[in-house]
């Protein structure tokens, strides 16, 4: 069986049509499971809107008592790489979640 050929991922975020360069994403639990819970997949361009946007969607969650859902992180995507293995931006983060007065 052939492996499937690479194809372009791109941005989820309204409407916009460049390449998705992160994912927005939260560590979920049940307890058994655990998963990146993906929120969004997006160019920089719409990096800032999408990351608020998701913070809200994760903040409204209702869980089961044995569900855990940490706070969106953003991960540069990765190509053939599992969610365990895409590195994380905390300075990123940092910056869109204190931006300059």
């Amino acid at each position: 069986m052939a492996a499937m050929p690479p194809y372009p991922v791109y941005c989820s975020w309204s409407g916009c049509h460049e390449l998705a360069v992160y994912k927005i994403a939260a560590a979920w639990s049940d307890g058994v499971t655990a998963e990146l819970k993906t929120y969004a997949l997006v160019c920089p361009t719409c990096l800032a809107a999408a990351y608020a946007a998701s913070k809200t969607r994760q903040a409204a969650c209702r869980l089961a008592a044995s569900e855990k859902l940490e706070v969106p992180g953003i991960y540069l995507l990765a190509r053939g790489e599992r969610d365990q293995k895409l590195q994380r931006c905390p300075e990123l983060e940092q910056q869109l979640n204190n931006p300059p007065t």
